[in-house]
């Protein structure tokens, strides 16, 4: 067919050697050179083209096809060429007969991805085609055939599916995540997936296929839509931890702070071209906001930590100190750092260290409370003793999340403590020998008691006697009025009369005093007065008591013909005064002590010496009650003692106070009644033999009623009444007495055992005149005498 070939079959490609060669005879088209002209025209464009097309003509639609078209139609090449459109897909045919006839009808159509089940491998296979379909007319304009430019889209069709269904699959497996999932599409950020849990984190439904800023406009300069650009143009991934955002998630709209982590992570196309951005995320609010509350918490615990005085520490869980307070840096010298690598152990006394760490580690492994005392080293090197206490902190599921301690200085208490056991061994010294000087003169009182009751003493026996008793009441007077000093000053109730006092004078006074007691042991005394050692504003009474006591212990702890020197000085602001002696002298151990109570200088088991060791706790507080100062020096045993008064020195007064000159016994004023009332029977008579040793009649009765019937029949101008008496005390006598006119002017005076200034001013309320303590001084009883005298010779 060389010569014969139509000239439209020119050019290259399989399909146009293929016509050229192929055998045309049982073809319904017959030979191409007798094909009409509109069909070459079809023919030569057809296969002069890369796109797969066909052309069917003819009443039998005779089937043409170009070289693109070839892998469509599979095993059906060669055999295709020429044959009817039905023959060649037979299998297809139903699907395609609408079009077909459209196209011969003059209609063109057009189909997109078409599913069409063919048999071109010799099995049948699922295709999909896109495709249009064209009438063909010949020269007269009738419609002859048709033309189809067709692609196969069995692969893009396939791989959409099956990213359909991976989409599903993901769509799925993200909407049983616990986080929120959101897969987004484009430069705009379309919703592809958003699970339940990003729905729920938004507050919002129906997110698919909405652009994230119309979605979610309240998002729009939070930042997170600049970094969803960043991420999409860069292709670098970004990871966010516990970042704001403000929604609005509720039906009402209001605006709420949430926290978020999250990752923004870049997908690619098949071109490796970002097409999208992964976003998976989890709200984290409740964790920051437990965080904060936490650190928050921590914070305060630390800012009171800083405030209390112990020593405070935090640990982790496993015991590593992370935290300590002010107070610790400021104790040890160590800082945070130093104490975080272990360096807290070194502070600790290495005899103390490894049980403490015993037991701290076995409050770690049980989770009990720990409590330990250590001695921990200061900055200056000294070691104090501390309670160290730790508490763990648990959090909601009662796990340990961390440990509080404190370490608190317990030196003060401990130091306390054995103050309080000295204390107490002083106290029951003292008891012991109280007892020891209470039954010393109790002994020659009895027997001199025992000698008078036998009366077989003569006159002087008789006197000397008395002196015994007189001498030993005066010892057990003295021993309690120490005792009641003691009592009003630890309780603060005494009261001071203060004057201006010529400190000179005062001394003098003292050593008159206490000169008898220093002339029986021979010690030779010398005493330094200036001309002028100043004024100063005291209780003329208990400065004299304050220094007698210093002399009284001089002499009484200084040897035989000892020296005792007795010296006073002053300059423009204080006046001292300072005893000396040669006798014993004090331990050192002893001298911080010798002002306390119970203290003396020595414990001897024959107490030789005396004394309940009051004396100097006494001076101290009487001294410093009138603004004054007394101390001790003493070289140790056998060295003697110095003690030193200061008082602050006043100006001279412009006019001195007199000095009372000693009462005198009054005797031989008779005339007077007089009587005692005491349910005590023995000591209602002593008094009433010293009252008529005065030159006064005495009556006796022992209650008050009995004393109301006696008053009627003598009136007495005196009464001595006991306070504690029995039916009636002293004061409602006193009271019945000022009733009656036979007593309602007579002197009264109470006559008790209770000496404090509270009990003188309620005798004096109740009606009494004067007040004194038993046992009674003669001394006081003659001055009340001596003014009942006085009053009579008026």
């Amino acid at each position: 067919m060389a010569g014969g070939t139509a000239a439209f079959l020119t050019g290259e490609g399989d399909m146009v050697a293929l016509m050229r060669s192929h055998d045309w005879t049982g073809s319904p088209l017959g030979a191409p050179e007798d094909w009409p002209a509109p069909l070459r025209t079809v023919v030569s464009l057809m296969l002069g083209s890369k796109f797969p097309m066909f052309a069917a003509w003819g009443p039998e639609l005779g089937f043409l096809y170009n070289d693109a078209y070839v892998d469509i139609l599979g095993d059906k090449h060669p055999r295709a060429l020429g044959r009817a459109f039905h023959d060649i897909w037979a299998e297809i045919w139903d699907d395609l007969l609408p079009s077909i006839e459209l196209a011969m009808a003059g209609e063109a159509s057009y189909h997109e991805n078409l599913l069409l089940t063919m048999c071109r491998k010799g099995y049948d296979e699922d295709t999909w085609f896109t495709f249009s379909y064209s009438p063909l007319r010949d020269e007269a304009g009738g419609v002859r055939g048709m033309f189809c430019a067709c692609v196969e889209t069995t692969e893009q069709v396939l791989a959409a599916r099956h990213r359909a269904e991976e989409v599903e699959r993901m769509r799925q497996l993200f909407q049983q995540a616990p986080g929120a999932i959101v897969v987004l599409r484009g430069p705009e950020h379309v919703y592809e997936i958003a699970n339940d849990a990003y729905q729920r984190l938004v507050g919002r439904t129906a997110l698919v296929g909405r652009a994230l800023a119309e979605a979610l406009p309240e998002v729009r300069g939070q930042g997170f839509i600049e970094l969803l650009d960043r991420v999409y143009d860069s292709g670098e991934a970004h990871v966010g931890h516990a970042m704001p955002i403000t929604l609005r998630r509720g039906a009402d709209g209001a605006l709420e702070e949430r926290y978020v982590d999250f990752i923004f992570q870049p997908t690619r196309d098949h071109r490796g071209a970002v097409s999208g951005i992964f976003v998976e995320g989890s709200d984290v609010t409740d964790a920051v906001l437990a965080a904060r509350a936490v650190a928050e918490s921590e914070e305060g615990l630390r800012q009171l930590a800083n405030a209390v005085p112990q020593m405070a520490w935090m640990a982790t869980a496993d015991g590593t100190v992370d935290w300590v307070n002010e107070r610790w840096v400021h104790y040890t010298g160590m800082g945070l750092d130093v104490a975080r690598e272990q360096g807290w152990q070194q502070h600790f006394h290495p005899d103390d260290l490894p049980s403490m760490l015993e037991s701290w580690r076995g409050s770690l492994a049980s989770g009990q409370r720990y409590e330990a005392r250590a001695r921990i080293r200061a900055a200056n090197g000294e070691y104090r003793g501390f309670l160290i206490t730790a508490a763990p902190l648990r959090d909601a599921e009662g796990r340990i999340v961390r440990w509080f301690g404190t370490n608190t200085d317990v030196t003060p208490i401990e130091k306390a403590q054995q103050e309080l056991r000295d204390a107490g061994r002083r106290k029951d010294e003292f008891l012991a020998m109280l007892a020891h000087e209470l039954r010393n003169p109790l002994a020659p009182i009895a027997t001199a008691a025992e000698l008078l009751r036998l009366g077989v003493l003569d006159p002087a026996r008789v006197q000397q006697t008395s002196g015994v008793i007189a001498r030993q009441v005066d010892h057990m007077t003295k021993l309690v009025d120490d005792l009641l000093d003691v009592s009003r000053v630890t309780r603060g109730l005494i009261t001071l009369r203060r004057e201006p006092l010529d400190f000179s004078a005062v001394v003098a006074e003292a050593v008159e005093q206490a000169e008898t007691l220093m002339n029986a042991k021979g010690h030779r005394l010398t005493v330094e007065l200036p001309d002028d050692a100043g004024w100063v504003l005291g209780d003329r009474t208990r400065l004299i008591q304050v220094l007698s006591n210093l002399l009284n212990n001089a002499a009484r702890y200084t040897p035989a013909r000892g020296t005792i020197a007795v010296r006073v000085t002053s300059d423009a602001g204080q006046v001292c005064a300072s005893v000396e002696d040669s006798g014993i002298g004090i331990a050192a151990p002893l001298l911080p002590h010798v002002f306390e109570l119970f203290t003396q200088a020595e414990r001897s088991s024959d107490r030789s010496q005396g004394g309940l060791g009051l004396g100097l706790a006494l001076v101290k507080s009487l001294v410093e009650l009138q603004g004054g100062t007394v101390d001790v020096r003493s070289e140790g045993q056998g060295l003697g003692s110095r003690f030193t008064v200061r008082l602050p020195r006043i100006g001279m007064p412009l006019f001195a106070p007199a000095t009372a000159a000693d009462a005198q016994a009054v005797h031989g004023t008779a005339g007077r009644h007089m009587m005692v009332v005491d349910d005590n029977l023995d000591a209602a008579r002593m008094l009433a033999l010293l009252l008529e040793s005065s030159g006064h009649s005495a009556e006796v009765c022992t209650d008050g009623f009995m004393a109301l019937e006696a008053v009627v029949h003598s009136a007495p101008s005196a009464l001595f009444l006991d306070i504690g008496l029995p039916g009636m005390d002293g004061y409602e006598l006193v009271r019945r007495l000022r009733a009656l006119p036979e007593t309602s002017h007579a002197c009264i005076v109470a006559v008790t055992g209770y000496g404090t200034p509270e009990d003188r001013a309620r005798a004096l309320a109740a009606g009494f005149d004067e007040h004194l303590v038993k046992p009674v001084q003669p001394k006081a009883l003659y001055t009340i005498l001596a003014r009942l005298a006085g009053e009579k010779s008026m």
